[in-house]
């Protein structure tokens, strides 16, 4: 039935639909990689919008046009095959470098520390013009093999293509690839302790969990998947402004794990759609009603004022998120099953005497 509704809707979706749909699934993949760390480790992280310019970056190094002209940013010219794994390799080993200053700190100390990655980012991404374009920003390059380029509407066994339809057949593999390794890594020995030092380190330490090994794992993995996800957002978007990594975009992850539902592979995808999609639905679609006013809310403030109170909302009435509803909801109609809806039967007697 799944795959049926995901040909049904690469068919006969229009390319707005699938600008959402795409934007959702790569807000996805960075989540999953904030949940790694957040929700699977309990390390407070606001940095990741850091590792998904890292990742960005990386891949614009590597993959972009070579320059023409001084004033144009770097960029080498290589494959999507290289510079796609090239960006969360990179972003892992920038983690790899911060993590251990970083993890020497718990709790809201490390998400001081994390926060002021944002910040120092933020400069060096405005001031390192021949990387980043500066303040204008600059151009990402598109997937291409060969002659078939992303970029481009191409015919395939003489079906038309249209540049989003391809980025859905790129981008959906790469999120159900990556949940699936999270959701195997959390069921073995690794995950197992990653989840151990979230509950207790101290316990986890006597139990003969490695703290730092653990931390350092969990850093690992979701600088990871934050740089791949940066780099298919900015491959996607093909152009984008230093300006667009800052906290407000980390924030905006923080309430999709916490929507969705901490340490769950489908909470982060749950919550990438409540938090990702649904100003991009308001906007695209002009769902909110025509206003003269100056001060009537636009999309952005909508969104913001929703997932705020979301947020606020799960965290007081149901912490487990939306994932955390749907098991509950699982609950109540097992319990309603087991009685057929009506009193069970009568116990029977038994005769001791006898």
């Amino acid at each position: 039935i799944v795959l049926i509704v995901i040909v049904a809707f690469f068919l006969v979706a229009s390319e707005d639909w699938l600008t959402i749909v795409n934007d959702t699934l790569i807000a996805a993949i960075a989540a999953l990689s904030l949940n790694v760390l957040t929700g699977y480790t309990g390390q407070i992280s606001l940095g990741i919008a850091f590792f998904m310019a890292v990742g960005a970056y990386t891949a614009a190094l590597l993959g972009g046009d070579r320059p023409t002209s001084s004033s144009d940013p770097l960029g080498l010219g290589l494959s999507f095959l290289i510079w796609l794994p090239a960006a969360g390799i990179v972003t892992a080993l920038v983690g790899a470098l911060i993590g251990p200053t970083a993890l020497r700190l718990k709790g809201f100390y490390l998400g001081i520390v994390t926060l002021a990655l944002v910040f120092i980012g933020h400069y060096l991404f405005l001031n390192a013009s021949g990387l980043t374009g500066g303040p204008q920003g600059r151009t990402f390059p598109a997937p291409a093999f060969g002659d078939f380029s992303f970029a481009q509407q191409n015919d395939f066994f003489g079906l038309a293509i249209t540049p989003g339809q391809e980025y859905f057949l790129l981008i959906l593999p790469i999120l159900g690839l990556s949940a699936l390794f999270v959701g195997n890594v959390m069921r073995s020995r690794a995950g197992r302790a990653f989840q151990a030092v979230r509950d207790n380190e101290e316990g986890a330490s006597i139990m003969g969990v490695n703290l730092f090994e653990a931390k350092m794992g969990a850093f690992i993995l979701s600088s990871f998947l934050a740089g791949i996800a940066g780099a298919l957002f900015a491959s996607y978007s093909r152009y984008i402004v230093p300006n667009y990594w800052d906290l407000t975009l980390s924030i905006q992850f923080v309430a999709a794990i916490i929507v969705g539902g901490l340490a769950s592979v489908w909470g982060s995808i749950l919550g990438a759609a409540f938090v990702f999609a649904l100003p991009l639905m308001l906007d695209q679609f002009s769902l909110l009603p025509p206003s003269s006013s100056s001060n009537s809310l636009s999309g952005g403030d909508l969104n913001a004022l929703i997932y705020g109170l979301l947020i606020i909302a799960f965290l007081l009435f149901e912490p487990g998120g939306v994932v955390g509803l749907v098991h509950r909801w699982q609950k109540v109609v097992r319990k309603f099953n087991s009685h057929g809806g009506e009193g069970g039967e009568p116990a029977q007697v038994i005769d001791l005497a006898a």
